[in-house]
């Protein structure tokens, strides 16, 4: 148990380490602010939740007495609770069977085990990267108007700071990246979250303390009503006024949830295509670096959603068997 709570208050003080080093300004910072959770993340899969908790309330308590309490807000909020909370839906599991005395005396075979849909995970994904850019948007303003025109007016006076001098074209140019940025936000927090929860797997599976089988992310798959969700959202987005910015950020929450599905499809429709690992080591790279061409990714999972393409390319063209 002393063990337990040295590993966790370690990994808390690496992950505020991570998260505190974005003051600096230097350019390592934001590599290092990126994978902020990660740590928490080794710790609540390998460790248990609790350890994670543990190492997440250390951290925050620590960056609350150095900073103060809004920037322990905003780590909670954006590190400890996403890692402790994905650690621990990912090693949840249950046995879905009970199995047969074998004969002979033998003892019985472990019972087979249903883990945490990782469809889902991608919905408590999708609910971490809306809380984070609502908590971020709402003291600016009550209302998507107010909000765009503080970002606005902020974005012109950062340009004005560095000696850029406003023009139509640049105050055109402006508006439309005002307009963007809750989507641009909240994509880049699932993006975050995805890519550390991932490696926070396999570290653990690599240092043996993964408990559990490596999930297959080609068969994931959000559950029916998200749609329902994504179609309300858009809806409402149109509505004006505090309702229509809670529905953007909704509505983009969601289609990064499609885009991240999008990625699934990707791997199951090429699966028998040569230079397989390079052309999807290529679009890894281009996703993780830029954020516009994610919209490929989004039409993928919303065509694959409505059409099923995974499941009508496995069951013409099922995977070559593993080799023996």
């Amino acid at each position: 148990m002393i063990a337990n709570i040295a590993i966790a208050i370690a990994a808390g003080c690496a992950s505020a380490l991570m998260y505190a080093s974005v003051i600096s300004r230097m350019r390592v910072s934001l590599a290092l602010l990126y994978l902020a959770p990660l740590p928490l993340m080794v710790a609540s899969i390998g460790w248990g939740p609790l350890a994670g908790a543990i190492g997440g309330i250390a951290a925050a308590c620590g960056i609350a007495l150095l900073f103060g309490l809004p920037y322990a807000i905003s780590y909670v909020l954006m590190a400890a609770l996403p890692a402790w909370w994905l650690g621990h839906l990912i090693m949840l599991g249950r046995p879905v069977a009970n199995a047969a005395p074998a004969g002979n005396g033998a003892a019985p075979a472990a019972p087979a085990m249903e883990w945490y849909p990782t469809g889902r995970l991608l919905l408590w994904i999708a609910g971490f990267g809306f809380l984070t850019t609502i908590t971020a948007l709402l003291p600016l303003g009550t209302d998507a108007a107010e909000v765009a025109a503080a970002m606005r007016q902020a974005l012109l006076a950062a340009l004005k700071a560095r000696g850029i001098e406003a023009s139509a074209d640049m105050e055109r140019m402006v508006t439309l990246l005002v307009a963007a940025v809750p989507a641009f936000m909240v994509m880049g927090i699932m993006k975050m979250l995805t890519v550390n929860l991932w490696l926070a797997g396999k570290i653990a599976k690599t240092s043996g303390r993964l408990n559990r089988a490596w999930p297959d992310v080609r068969g994931t798959t959000l559950p029916p009503m998200t749609m329902v969700a994504l179609c309300v959202a858009l809806a409402f987005s149109f509505s004006g006024g505090l309702l229509a910015l809670v529905a953007q950020v909704a509505s983009s929450a969601l289609l990064m949830a499609y885009a991240l599905t999008g990625f699934a499809v990707l791997h199951t429709l090429t699966l028998t295509a040569p230079g397989r690992t390079v052309w999807l080591g290529i679009t890894y790279v281009v996703m993780l670096t830029l954020l516009w061409p994610i919209i490929v990714m989004v039409v993928l999972g919303l065509a694959d959603a409505m059409f099923g393409f995974r499941e009508r390319y496995l069951r013409s063209r099922p995977p070559p068997l593993p080799a023996a």
